[in-house]
């Protein structure tokens, strides 16, 4: 049995790799760990070294690690995704130049100029490394944590047979705040639920058969309930559905909250509840603290927590390994698996996990004004990616159009100054646009 991670110095390893040392029954194999950052590699190698020591696996699960992917990966069965592309040297320039056009972001690392950009730096970059998939380990299933996922994921699907997932935590994450909004227990909440990666909608949601919306709108009415969560609430109060991601990220994937100044004022409070900048100001501060946090686990100064996240990578290892069945809820190609959406794209369903891989379950239609929301969406996720496989700089200006906050704030003709003005900024990271 072995596991690669690649892109190994993320903050998602070390529970990863916790989650993966407690499934029953999986008693040992190889983490093999890449990362082209030489000295996150290092820190990452030592403290998942230190954590097998801590479950007592030691003896039973063996690490790797290397800079050169091709050193360590061959005949993996599970490669796990958690790649960044040289986030630290384009964040302040994918906030602040579109600051400039009024395009105010609060994360901006899936749509919008942030988004674009980020699926520019950092596909190309993938899809290499997938080519190395196909060619050392192409029976292992790819589970992809990086963002822009829905694009990720797209691209995957669009150049290889290698079966890929894509796995976001915003509906078991929501589904538990729901609960706790509700005061309900989380383990009796019932839902269903569908869309696309950050925009997916709980169309049912019930308590031992109660459905939970009606009581939920009715609080949503309540100004002070609303502070909870103010954009999905205030949005819930008009679309009637409660999407899966955070008010911050949903803000900026529709038109209707970041285009003025007074509706951030009355709307958005501050990190991922929509504060500006968040992402850009403190991305790079977070990652900082991360890796001085593991290096105080080392040093015997922090204890290493043992105990299970709700990620789903290991979710899905146990159930393949030990084909036992479990349901998560993933992003993969569309196909036919939600009607009104469109079928060339990448859709989150719910998915059967057992010894066959990751089976999608059939969704069947979303109410359209949801749908509808999801398309806009997606067709901005199409051209991004065809501008990566086609180096179309007409595709990538042309997402940037189709994106419901650049196109809420600005004209074309500022959108097309926007674009060009992040394009020659982010000239040396990104793919060659002709």
């Amino acid at each position: 049995m072995k596991i690669s991670i690649i892109g190994a110095g993320s903050a998602f390893t070390q529970k990863i790799v916790i989650d993966i040392l407690r499934i029953e029954g999986l008693e040992g194999g190889e983490l093999a760990l890449v990362d082209t950052n030489a000295e996150r590699l290092d820190l990452a190698r030592r403290i998942v070294e230190m954590t097998i020591d801590k479950t007592k696996k030691t003896g039973k699960w063996s690490v790797s690690a290397s800079t050169d992917l091709r050193e360590v990966i061959g005949s993996s069965k599970f490669v796990i995704n958690e790649i960044e592309v040289m986030g630290l040297q384009t964040v302040k320039n994918e906030f602040e130049i579109p600051l400039k056009y009024g395009v105010k972001q609060c994360i901006g690392d899936t749509m919008g100029p942030g988004g674009l950009f980020k699926t520019l730096r950092l596909v190309p970059q993938w899809l290499k490394i997938v080519k190395v998939i196909e060619e050392l380990c192409p029976e292992a299933l790819i589970l992809s944590y990086s963002n822009p996922m829905s694009a990720v994921t797209l691209a995957t699907s669009l150049v290889t047979d290698i079966p890929v997932v894509g796995l976001c935590h915003s509906v078991q994450y929501t589904a538990r705040k729901l609960a706790e909004l509700l005061e309900v227990p989380y383990e009796e909440l019932k839902y269903s639920c569908a869309g696309i990666n950050h925009m997916s909608w709980y169309t049912t949601l019930t308590h031992r058969g109660r459905d939970l919306y009606p009581e939920l709108k009715r609080r949503a009415e309540d100004p002070e309930f609303i502070k909870n969560d103010p954009v999905r609430l205030d949005f819930l109060r008009y679309c009637g559905y409660f999407v899966t991601e955070s008010s911050g990220h949903f803000s900026e994937y529709i038109p209707y909250y970041r285009k003025r100044q007074d509706l951030i004022d009355a709307h958005c409070s501050l990190g991922y509840n929509g504060g500006t900048g968040f992402y850009a100001y403190g991305w790079p501060e977070w990652r900082k603290n991360r890796d001085e946090m593991i290096r105080k686990q080392l040093a015997g100064e922090e204890d290493i927590v043992i105990q299970s996240s709700e990620e789903y990578a290991p979710v899905i290892i146990g159930a393949v390994v030990k084909d036992e069945p479990a349901v998560i809820y993933g992003n993969v190609p569309n196909r036919g698996l939600i009607e009104n959406l469109r079928s060339d794209g990448v859709v989150e369903v719910a998915c059967l996990c057992d010894h066959n891989g990751v089976t999608p379950c059939r969704f069947g239609k979303l109410p359209e004004h949801l749908a509808a929301l999801n398309r806009s969406n997606m067709d901005f996720f199409s051209l991004a990616v065809g501008a990566v496989l086609e180096g179309s700089r007409d595709m990538a200006e042309h997402a940037l159009m189709l994106d419901p906050l650049s196109a809420a704030v600005c004209s074309p003709a500022e959108i097309r100054s926007m674009f060009e003005e992040l394009l020659e900024a982010d000239r040396d990271y990104i793919v060659t646009l002709k």
